[in-house]
């Protein structure tokens, strides 16, 4: 079982108003050496597969299919084997 962490953030291209909004509220709070902020969201998934390759295969496929728009959105995957513990939890 591998555990994915999955980044996805938008397309240097697309606007991101919660980032610029966030930004200008760090600038109020004083945070004048922040220059720009982009958002995004994170998904971990916990993949039941024995070899690394076919873990990241069915991540990237998660992606591609759902968890990430490809016309405005970026992602990268992080996969690491899951810990016993994480393998117990992911199978109940």
């Amino acid at each position: 079982m591998y555990k994915a962490t999955i980044s996805i953030t938008l397309r240097s291209s697309i606007l991101d108003p919660e980032g610029q909004t966030i930004h200008h509220a760090l600038e109020n709070l004083g945070y004048d050496q922040i220059d720009r902020v982009r958002m995004g969201k994170r998904a971990e998934v916990w993949i039941d597969e024995d070899d690394e390759a076919a873990a990241r295969a069915v991540a990237r496929e998660a992606c591609e299919k759902l968890l990430a728009n490809p016309v405005t959105e970026n992602f990268e995957i992080t996969l690491e084997p899951a810990s016993a513990e994480e393998a117990e939890d992911a199978a109940a």
